[in-house]
């Protein structure tokens, strides 16, 4: 079920809600597809709807649990590659990657409930940044690349769409 931010809710639960909304089609969009499918680069720079997946859980951990001095997992950024966070590796399975953005996202839900919408962190470049816009921006890129997953998923089988049809 499409969840709807409600007209009236208060900031930071109208923002959760507006992030999970994002979320939910972000594995929306691997549905009923095949490995070889979720896998297939799509674009000219390599694009595929797992390395999407394996980039927002690896971004979601970097901005809300770096950003508030949580701990992660380890994450597949490499100064040497600035992609490596976007393509998955041979050894790494869409469950592997799906399982990796739900525990990102478990993550990112715990500081999100524990801390204050004003409280401050320091992001990857130094920033001060606030909960409020850690979330907008996380909202922002989540957005964004759902929207590059609705392309790529489209070019794959037709199927389009930014939320299931009821």
């Amino acid at each position: 079920m499409t969840q709807h931010v409600p007209a009236t809710g208060g900031e930071k639960d109208s923002l959760r809600i507006s992030l999970d909304r994002h979320r939910d089609v972000v594995l929306w969009k691997l549905q009923d597809l095949d490995e070889d499918q979720v896998r297939r680069q799509m674009t000219p720079s390599g694009t595929s709807l797992l390395g999407l997946v394996k980039h927002l859980a690896a971004t979601e951990y970097g901005w809300f649990s770096e950003t508030f001095g949580r701990e992660t997992e380890p994450l597949p950024f490499d100064d040497d590659d600035p992609e490596a966070d976007l393509r998955p590796t041979p050894s790494e399975t869409t469950a592997d990657i799906v399982a990796f953005y739900g525990r990102a996202r478990a993550a990112s839900d715990k500081v999100i409930d524990e801390l204050d919408i004003d409280a401050v962190g320091t992001a990857w470049h130094g920033e001060s940044v606030t909960l409020r816009w850690t979330l907008i921006h996380m909202i922002e890129e989540t957005a964004r690349h759902v929207g590059h997953m609705d392309i790529v998923r489209e070019l794959l089988d037709g199927q389009t769409g930014d939320h299931p049809r009821n």
